[in-house]
């Protein structure tokens, strides 16, 4: 028995861009759609979403009813918080504002197993497919199927960057450029001079030491983060699709309500 192999890792690996999308909402339904439309990750939010752990796992089983990948993006805290999605068969945890080297070497050892890290042993749940799967093929599957994104959304872990890009056992730095933008004093001006450079520095340290690069775009900025060395980017959100459709609806009806 094997565990669900990555769709957005097969890709990187053969070079080719994944793009994911995002949820703010707990319906699976909403998950569904996403992976009926194509996309080939959904991101799933623990970290500002106010999401239950159940809800959560019924959104990782409707992904996986389309071979969609689920990325959940944990809330900073204790080594549970990071391996709870892994174990409900996320494929991936992204670790928000990783803010050193050491820190990015504490991710690895508390998310991968032997020989990568030191991850907590269960094997009893979604992931490990309730024990039938054998502990040590359990542990290599996860280790070869299962990924680990750091975000750097802020100025401070740029001075360590080829340090963190350097860790083993890392699969995938994120750039950020809502937080970064803010911590600059700049917020939302993802285009400034100063934003645009450490967005091409992250690229550029992953490509040397050979860790997957992924950050936000547009359909419209699609071309540029491939050129610049980003293969894993999110396309908006569902809150943002359904605020948008919604208003522009309204607006259109405008002359109709005067």
């Amino acid at each position: 028995m094997q565990l669900r192999p990555s769709r957005v890792l097969r890709k990187l690996r053969a070079g080719q861009p994944a793009f994911s999308t995002k949820t703010n909402f707990g319906d699976p339904r909403i998950v569904e759609i996403m992976g009926l439309a194509g996309f080939d990750c959904c991101w799933l939010c623990n970290e500002h979403v106010p999401g239950d752990w159940m809800p959560m796992l019924a959104q990782i089983n409707a992904a996986k009813l389309h071979d969609m990948d689920t990325v959940v993006r944990v809330g900073k805290g204790s080594y549970s918080d990071y391996i709870r999605p892994l174990e409900g068969d996320a494929t991936a945890i992204m670790v928000p504002h990783l803010m050193s080297a050491a820190e990015a070497r504490d991710v690895v050892r508390t998310t991968k197993f032997h020989p990568l890290g030191r991850r907590p042993v269960d094997g009893g749940n979604n992931d490990g497919a309730y024990c039938l799967i054998p502990p040590a093929d359990y542990m290599a599957q996860a280790n070869r199927e299962r990924f680990v994104i750091c975000q750097i959304e802020d100025p401070e872990p740029m001075a360590e960057l080829e340090e963190i890009a350097a860790v083993p056992g890392l699969d995938m730095l994120f750039f950020g450029p809502g937080d970064y933008s803010h911590a600059l004093g700049i917020p939302g001006q993802y285009d400034h001079p100063d934003v645009a450079d450490a967005r091409r520095r992250v690229a550029d340290a992953c490509r040397r030491h050979g860790v997957f690069a992924g950050t936000v775009g547009s359909v419209a900025t699609v071309p540029q983060l491939l050129e610049e060395g980003y293969r894993f980017i999110n396309i908006g959100s569902d809150v943002g699709l359904l605020a948008k459709g919604w208003s522009d609806a309204v607006k259109a009806l405008a002359p109709y309500t005067d």
